[in-house]
């Protein structure tokens, strides 16, 4: 497996595949040929949904003269393909084929990021434990023992990023740009959270209010941080930001945490996937929670089953579900989807918590991402990042 920076990115919304990879692949053609213009074809789910994902804004940013074609027939193998030509004179001088992988990352011609390390000699959850018990590491311990020396000062960067997303997202007011005219409402909800009596509403108010920042601000196109994805970018901030400023947890146990977060993310990619566009909403929202839940059961000194077990739940309860984005904005359902997950990664925690001291979980991590991927599968295109099926044409 790749190293955790390669999940955890910094980079403008709203969409890790269809607004930041692209937007990778531009920068790649326009850094390796001197170019004065290119014609870009989009198929797939980035054709289908890139107006809403502003997938031809952001490409036009970056390469300035060129045409973007939204391309609805052409078949391809995977959902978000691009081609990307480059011409000087008026005669071709390049041209490749982009696949959007997810949580920005892209992949070119075929090829499998083969010029990326593999850093991680385990890719099962079932292994990573057998060696953590081996050697008496925890999770974090692990992850410690295979990065590199400047990945602490890396993953600083992230979780101030994220933070950073919750300030500045509870601060702003008014509509979310696009066609839908949504109202931002992370700050109505982070007042409503301050005047609650009860505390069990004030603290799952502004848990929800932290997780609407961040995608509010993801929405508009603001910088957030891939977790793993763009459109999933606002759980394991709302749970860091809360943790941090509410529950006043010390920031260095938060990253390591956010350490233990990172590795179920990379084990969801590497065993299924963590784009919408292949399988559905699961692969993010569901890797979201999962990874949240992961992080809360280290904070609170889980054992590494509890863990596990945690993470397992936090996926296997979003097993199927759809990625319908209304209008192809990543808004509905995709910024509440956010703060309802950030909830279910609390209870997941929790849940886990005392599920494993009286009991082996049945279900292991490793099974339910094997589920999550043959259920991505069977999902049809019309709930995969499409807006072809699902709330896409029913709300109006």
């Amino acid at each position: 497996m790749f190293s955790i920076k390669e999940l955890f990115k910094i980079g403008l919304g709203p969409s890790s595949s269809h607004t930041f990879g692209p937007v990778k692949a531009c920068e790649y053609m326009k850094s390796n040929y001197n170019a004065d213009y290119y014609d870009v074809t989009l198929y797939g789910s980035l054709a289908l949904t890139g107006k809403g994902h502003l997938t031809d804004v952001s490409i036009k940013n970056v390469l300035k003269n060129c045409k973007v074609t939204f391309d609805f027939k052409t078949k391809c193998e995977h959902p978000n393909t691009m081609c990307i030509k480059a011409y000087s004179d008026y005669k071709e001088i390049a041209s490749h084929i982009f696949v959007s992988i997810g949580g920005g990352q892209i992949e070119m011609d075929g090829k499998k990021n083969e010029e990326k390390p593999h850093i991680y000699p385990h890719s099962t959850m079932d292994d990573i434990q057998r060696y953590c018990r081996e050697h008496h590491l925890r999770l974090n311990e692990y992850v410690n023992q295979f990065e590199k020396e400047d990945f602490d000062l890396y993953m600083d960067s992230i979780f101030e990023a994220m933070i950073q997303s919750v300030k500045e997202g509870l601060t702003k007011t008014g509509k979310l740009p696009g066609d839908l005219k949504l109202d931002r409402l992370a700050n109505a909800l982070y007042q409503s959270a301050l005047s609650a009596e009860d505390s069990i509403d004030r603290n799952a108010l502004l848990l929800a209010s932290y997780a609407y920042a961040t995608s509010e601000q993801n929405a508009s196109g603001n910088v957030v941080v891939t977790a793993p994805t763009m459109g999933s970018c606002g759980v394991i901030p709302s749970i860091l930001y809360h943790f941090y400023q509410d529950q006043h947890y010390q920031k260095k146990t938060l990253i390591e945490g956010l350490k233990v977060a990172g590795l179920i993310g990379l084990l969801i990619q590497e065993n299924a996937t963590i784009s919408g566009a292949k399988a559905g909403c699961q692969a993010e929202i569901g890797a979201a929670c999962s990874m949240a839940a992961a992080m809360i059961g280290y904070c609170q000194t889980q054992t590494n089953e509890q863990i596990e077990c945690a993470a397992e739940i936090g996926l296997e309860h979003h097993l199927g579900l759809t990625c319908d984005p209304v209008g192809g904005y990543v808004m509905i359902p995709c910024i509440e989807r956010n703060a309802v997950a950030a909830q279910r990664s609390v209870d997941a925690a929790r849940l886990a918590k005392y599920l494993r001291n009286v009991r082996r979980n049945r279900v292991s991590f490793d099974m339910v991402v094997k589920t999550m991927n043959l259920t991505g599968n069977k999902l049809p295109i019309e709930l995969k990042e499409s807006s072809l099926g699902g709330l896409a044409i029913v709300v109006k």
